[in-house]
């Protein structure tokens, strides 16, 4: 790949009638950033006809065509002012390893004064699916799905699909087109061994090798399944006559606060959720992806610094008004910022449900929930915030197999799935403990 970018900047630097053109190879550090130049560089100087054809200077730092006044530099944010650039070429390497979206940020916007400008970013896929290469990774997904229509937009994924076994040669080549040329297989097979053998190096050997996204080595959600479960059609107006259980976790102070309504439609739950962040947390998160699901209205913005609980108490006694509510499950602790004020209004105490995080709770509560989901017994909107938090969700198992859902990052939030996991489960007590009476009636001999 970078070989291959090298030759693409130096064709936008000689070659694509752009006089002052800006080519950059761009990323988080500078040693990685001059490895795409470095590979330009190294084709410019072994390559004399070149050189002499365009009167190509190359430098130490820098690639010069002195007619043009054109230049291809190696940009990083360390330490450079990456700012009033104004960008005909840039190349990004490893954008898996950009841990917040700055540099591609300014890219874009450097581009704005260029009639032809273009953004070539390169990388493996990697584990954090809340920066700025997993959203450009959706994205492409979507315009290769046709699912967005933007001829602006040109990308090329090599991976596996969907049941295809990770450790046998045809997937090898599958997610590798240079099989058997720059990439050697005896190589693959060796290192496909060592992970067979040692479950830690699975997660590197799929990201590096076979281009394939992982969360957690223990995810305990089958997010294939989940997907298949997702129906963007879904609206919660539909289902008003359908008894609702609501489920709130208000989270702690960087984290989502989360209201989650399940609905029992032919004992099926259909989940649906609203999320809060203030305003600064959306601004200034290292989250790339708060401020877009800020915009499409996945996620509610609050004024200030910390989640505004009065706007989640209207929200829930609007919730009341719409739909057939019989509970709403809280978190006990620190739980009088949501039972007060509901109570206050005239919800009824009955309706208000303690449900402790606790191992003796949360563990049936989410085994119940991850069967339902392998199953295909769940029903969504496709909400990219919910589907984000219960790929977050790992398993810290005790001694008697009893789990417990926690999150491996810090900034790998699971507070929608875990009032998912709440609702979902008081639904299904109820389910379960409805009378047979109710679905047939008495019978009369």
């Amino acid at each position: 790949k970078s070989t291959l970018s090298s030759g693409v900047g130096l064709y936008m630097l000689t070659e694509d009638g752009e006089s002052g053109a800006e080519v950059y190879s761009a990323a988080t550090t500078r040693d990685q950033a001059k490895i795409v130049f470095g590979d330009a560089q190294s084709m410019a100087r072994k390559t004399p006809e070149l050189k002499a054809h365009y009167g190509l200077e190359v430098n130490a730092h820098n690639i010069n065509v002195v007619r043009t006044g054109s230049k291809f530099e190696a940009l990083s944010s360390e330490g450079d002012t990456l700012d009033g650039k104004n960008i005909h070429f840039a190349a990004v390497d490893e954008l898996h390893a950009h841990k917040t979206r700055a540099v591609w940020d300014v890219l874009e916007t450097g581009t704005g004064a260029r009639s032809q400008s273009l953004i070539w970013a390169i990388t493996t896929a990697g584990s954090n699916k809340t920066g700025i290469c997993y959203e450009q990774r959706d994205y492409v997904s979507k315009v290769l799905e046709q699912t967005f229509d933007d001829e602006t937009y040109f990308g090329v994924i090599f991976s596996l699909d969907e049941g295809d076994e990770w450790n046998c040669e045809a997937s090898w080549r599958k997610a590798n087109p240079n099989y058997g040329i720059s990439v050697i297989p005896e190589d693959i097979a060796r290192l496909a061994h060592k992970a067979a053998q040692t479950p830690a190096a699975v997660g590197n050997f799929l990201t590096k090798r076979l281009n394939v996204w992982v969360q957690a080595d223990s995810g305990l959600f089958d997010m294939a399944a989940w997907q298949e479960c997702g129906d963007a059609k879904l609206k919660p107006e539909d289902f008003a006559e359908c008894p609702c259980y609501i489920a709130v976790d208000l989270g702690f102070v960087d984290d989502i606060a989360a209201v989650v309504k399940v609905f029992m439609r032919d004992d099926i739950p259909h989940v649906f959720g609203r999320y809060y962040l203030p305003e600064e947390t959306i601004t200034e998160s290292r989250n790339s992806q708060y401020s877009g699901w800020h915009r499409m209205g996945r996620i509610v913005g609050t004024d200030g610094n910390v989640t505004d609980e009065e706007r989640i108490i209207e929200d829930l006694m609007d919730d009341m008004a719409r739909y057939d509510v019989k509970e709403i499950a809280f978190d006990p602790y620190n739980a009088l910022k949501i039972t007060n004020p509901l109570l206050k209004r005239g919800v009824s105490e009955a309706k208000l449900i303690g449900f402790p995080q606790t191992v003796a709770h949360m563990s049936p509560a989410t085994e119940g929930l991850m069967k339902r989901v392998r199953s295909g017994e769940v029903r969504h909107d496709g909400c990219p915030v919910m589907s984000w938090a219960m790929s977050n969700v790992v398993g810290h198992y005790d001694n008697k197999d009893n789990v417990y859902p926690k999150k491996e990052r810090p900034e790998n939030k699971i507070d929608p799935a875990i009032a998912f996991i709440m609702a979902s489960y008081r639904a299904t007590v109820a389910l379960e403990a409805r009378s047979v009476y109710e679905e047939r009636g008495i019978l009369a001999f």
